[in-house]
């Protein structure tokens, strides 16, 4: 929790950039609760959402470029490695040293620059391990290239690990472009909730009618809904009566009539007819401000496995750093020489980088989330998608989660004396001017059927009840669940 009495945004800043991160965009709040406003963003800021899609997109197109040259480089370097060319390495040595130069500090430098921030607060992290990794396979490569009579003689075989080190940063690189794919995803999922919502509202105030943006509007304001228009907030119904079309929340795949006492949700869409409510949540209070809110969090939030991998890889990196320093001095003590002993080191700085631990686990759950979001579904976080696996039971409140969320005439049931597509004809004259969706339903599947539909005359409709009408002369009225 945040106590201003204790420190202030200026404060807290410093202390995240302190601790080795980078502090983004921080949103002003505006006037607090106390005067009837919600604290914070009066709505979700598509400004600030654009803006982040743009530098997620700067990013991502950054990894690309970095991930393609090294694991175009690296597949090459294995190449002319592995592949019997008979070409003389002493010759290609040093353009592979050239090659894995760049590779390693322009690819590799974000490895570089995390490691450091790390360093400087005494801690370290899988990048820590990752540029270690790297530079000790790069640094004894480029040795080799460089001195190769001066290796030579201090007995170090001409043996390259350009390849690994250049291969390691391609694939770590690979996954966190595949991470940062995912969250554009999620980010496009949020972007849409936040296009839902109406940007002005209708607030009558001392009497007068007048539209306002929505973010001006307050708790007590009364707001007038007319036919075609979004709800700008939640609020309670006092005059009036309509159907509002709530699919984008609830998931009602009707319309859902609304009388005084009522209460409706802001960004949903108001079908027919006017109604005047009651503003009771405004800005980040809104069901929908939640919920963005709720997808942004999911984000940001580590599923417990996450969580158990970052703990094992703050103490595996001091772990694999201190193997190896034991390995050099076990194997320079007890008999072996320094070129053995250097060896030894490097193969298990090598061998122990964690691309599995540090790469898999986040990769795949910020795909699994993206993916969702790019069909609909909204995982609430991490832990929430772990603990996917164990379900065995859906259980769902309602039919139109599984339903297509539009009516259709499925059977038609005549009396005596009628045939099924005269009823089916007079009933979709008469509706032919109603805009119930049931209504619509019934004159779709007669158009369908190609049925010539009768005149009518006196079309009548009787909010909450049904339609009356006068078709070819002779006078009807049903119900179709007003």
């Amino acid at each position: 929790m945040f106590d201003p009495s204790v420190a202030d945004v200026p404060k807290l800043q410093a202390a995240v950039e302190k601790a080795g991160y980078k502090v983004g965009e921080v949103p002003a709040a505006t006037t607090s609760a106390s005067n009837g406003e919600a604290q914070g963003p009066a709505r979700p800021s598509e400004e600030a959402a654009d803006a982040r899609e743009l530098e997620r997109q700067r990013e991502i197109d950054a990894l690309r470029r970095r991930w393609t040259v090294s694991l175009a480089a690296g597949l090459v370097m294995m190449a002319l490695m592995y592949v019997p060319l008979g070409l003389d390495m002493l010759l290609i040595a040093p353009v592979l040293l050239i090659v894995s130069t760049i590779v390693q500090f322009w690819a590799g430098g974000v490895f570089y620059k995390a490691a450091w921030a790390a360093a400087k607060h005494g801690s370290t992290n899988m990048n820590t391990l990752v540029a270690v990794g790297t530079s000790v396979a790069y640094a004894y490569s480029a040795f080799v290239t460089l001195w190769p009579t001066l290796a030579e003689r201090w007995g170090f075989p001409f043996d390259l690990y350009y390849e690994t080190a250049v291969i390691i940063i391609a694939l770590v690189l690979l996954g966190r472009w595949m991470e940062a794919r995912a969250k554009k995803r999620t980010g496009a999922a949020i972007k849409a909730l936040m296009g839902l919502q109406a940007k002005t509202a209708r607030v009558i105030r001392d009497g007068a009618e007048g539209d306002i943006p929505v973010e001006q509007v307050r708790v007590g304001d009364l707001v007038r809904v007319r036919p075609g228009e979004k709800v700008p907030v939640d609020g309670v119904v006092r005059e009036g009566r309509s159907a509002l079309d709530e699919s984008m929340l609830p998931g009602e795949s009707l319309p859902v009539e609304k009388v005084p006492g009522d209460a409706v949700i802001g960004a949903t869409l108001n079908n027919s007819g006017s109604f005047v409510f009651e503003a009771t949540k405004v800005g980040r209070d809104t069901v929908l401000a939640q919920i963005v809110q709720l997808v942004e969090e999911a984000q940001g939030s580590k599923a417990p496995m996450q969580r158990l991998a970052d703990t094992i890889s703050g103490y595996f990196v001091p772990v694999v750093l201190s193997v190896a320093a034991l390995t050099f001095a076990g194997w320079l003590a007890f008999g072996g020489s320094l070129t053995v002993a250097i060896t030894a080191a490097i193969a298990v700085l090598i061998i122990a980088c964690p691309c599995a631990l540090g790469l898999a686990t986040p990769t795949a759950i910020m795909v699994g989330t993206g993916k969702a979001a790019e069909h609909g579904i909204l995982i609430r976080g991490g832990e929430a998608l772990e603990a996917a696996r164990r379900i065995d039971t859906l259980v769902l409140d309602k039919t139109g989660t599984l339903t297509r969320g539009k009516p259709a005439v499925t059977k038609v049931v005549a009396s005596e004396g009628t045939t099924e597509h005269e009823l089916l004809a007079i009933a979709a004259a008469a509706e032919v001017g109603s805009e119930h969706p049931l209504g619509e339903a019934i004159v779709l599947r007669a158009r369908e059927l190609g049925l010539d539909l009768p005149a009518v005359e006196g079309f009548e409709s009787i909010a909450g009840r049904g339609i009356r009408a006068t078709v070819a002369g002779a006078s009807c009225c049903w119900a179709t669940a007003r």
